[in-house]
């Protein structure tokens, strides 16, 4: 039985069997004995992408993972980076170093600050994100085709990742059929959160899902 654990472009969390490429989490949201999310979505400001496989290390999904026999951190899932990115959340310094000082070089350039830590990022993309608070930025649909690739937006309720000129529909099992800029309502939402969209800007390159990875 699938579990409450995998994420949309919105940030919000959802039950489905596609799992997706990444893992990550907001703390402790789940209680492991009826594998069930609590009414909190988040218990830190520190969002995070995880590699699903780092160092053999194995865990039961919504289980009791802490050292100490407690929930330990929740489990979320996400189609693609491009998916966790517009959710609001960053790559993980412990399992994916190298992406995470990538992004924080790319932060860093962003803001103009290269005394930037990964705190203050999180401090930034908590306060975009569209998860905690209900709101996007509106999007006049001329200003679309001049962000980066990686960069998600929505029309309703479906979200769409920007990619090579076109706009392609998103779904929990992957990137479905494409839509022109010309087909697009005067506004958009824009998902991703305008930090993310900045650090894609200075060149973050974001691990795409093989339905749109060519």
């Amino acid at each position: 039985m699938p579990l409450q654990n995998r994420v949309d472009p919105f940030g919000r969390i959802d039950t489905t069997p596609a799992r997706g490429l990444f893992t990550g989490n907001r703390g402790v949201i789940h209680d492991p004995d009826t594998k069930t999310l609590l009414r909190r979505r988040w218990t830190t400001g520190a969002w995070i992408i995880c590699a699903c496989d780092f160092r053999g290390r194995r865990r039961e999904v919504m289980g009791r993972n802490s050292p100490t026999g407690t929930a330990g951190w929740t489990e979320l899932f996400f189609l693609d980076e491009v998916t966790a990115l517009a959710a609001g959340h960053r790559p993980c310094f412990l399992c994916r170093r190298e992406a995470a000082m990538r992004f924080l070089t790319c932060a860093r350039a962003a803001e103009n600050d290269q005394a930037l830590k990964a705190p203050d990022v999180d401090a930034i993309l908590h306060r975009q994100r569209f998860a905690v608070t209900g709101k996007t930025r509106l999007l006049a649909s001329k200003a679309v085709p001049d962000l980066p690739d990686g960069s998600m937006v929505a029309v309703g309720e479906q979200a769409y990742a920007l990619r090579a000129g076109l706009l392609h529909e998103w779904h929990f099992e992957g990137y479905g059929s494409a839509l022109s800029f010309d087909k697009l309502p005067p506004a958009v939402h824009l998902l991703t959160p305008p930090l993310s969209v900045a650090v894609l800007q200075a060149g973050y390159a974001p691990v795409w899902h093989e339905s749109l990875a060519s």
